[in-house]
């Protein structure tokens, strides 16, 4: 079995998510007292998050790859970086270690395609559902196209997920307003919807609304999970 290394911490919530999913997917997939092999580099959100609103991406880069750095010389075969949005810097994080990463947009398009989706909406930050970094590979790796919210609810989704999910806060209406959300993405042509939060899952799930969700969080550990008893 590989050795699944992670750079977590944005937020700590998500990333315990991933570590109970992926410790859950081996022992289903080998049973009995089995547990995924594991290598975490938590870092300080705080620090990111500010980084992320200055506009500093390259600082930002410079965090996870050294992240990276530390997880590879402890031994993992492989790197997940447990957010969507810093993602915007997974091409530096993949080119400063000698070990695969495995995208988090490529794991979802895959799940996309396999299911015929062609056209869905996108939750997440207002950097993941403004910019292309994320949205652009859906659609030149997948032929998918991405649809995403007006303005005002980019912004409203964006405030919930740092407000609220990232400090471990659920609230039913905010439940609503993302439900609602989705509702318009499904009206708007949108086949399914993507949760591009680590944070959304713990908000809505798929027995909240009749239109398919499509966890990042769930896929991405689906990902790992295949890739460490490759």
């Amino acid at each position: 079995m590989k050795t699944i290394g992670i750079i977590g911490g944005m937020s700590w919530e998500s990333t315990a998510t991933y570590y109970q999913q992926l410790n859950q997917g081996i022992k289903q997939a080998k049973g009995g007292l089995h547990s995924a092999k594991i290598i975490l580099n938590s870092v300080d959100f705080a620090q990111v998050e500010a980084l992320q609103r200055s506009g500093d991406w390259l600082a930002n880069a410079d965090i996870l790859c050294q992240a990276a750095q530390s997880i590879e010389k402890a031994g993992a075969d492989f790197i997940l970086i447990a957010t969507n949005t810093m993602h915007k810097v997974a091409e530096q994080v993949e080119e400063s270690v000698n070990l695969p990463l495995l995208h988090i947009a490529d794991a979802t398009g895959s799940e996309l395609k396999q299911q015929g989706i062609t056209k869905v909406g996108l939750l997440g930050t207002v950097f993941t559902m403004e910019q292309d970094f994320y949205k652009q590979r859906l659609t030149d790796k997948f032929g998918i196209e991405v649809v995403v919210p007006n303005g005002v609810q980019r912004q409203l989704v964006h405030n919930i997920i740092y407000d609220e999910l990232c400090q471990g806060e659920i609230n039913r209406r905010s439940k609503d307003d993302f439900l609602t959300i989705i509702d318009d993405l499904f009206v708007a042509g949108a086949q399914g919807v993507i949760l591009g939060c680590t944070e959304i899952g713990l908000l809505v799930e798929q027995q909240d609304t009749q239109v398919p969700l499509f966890d990042t969080v769930a896929l991405h550990v689906e990902a790992a999970v295949s890739e460490a008893l490759r």
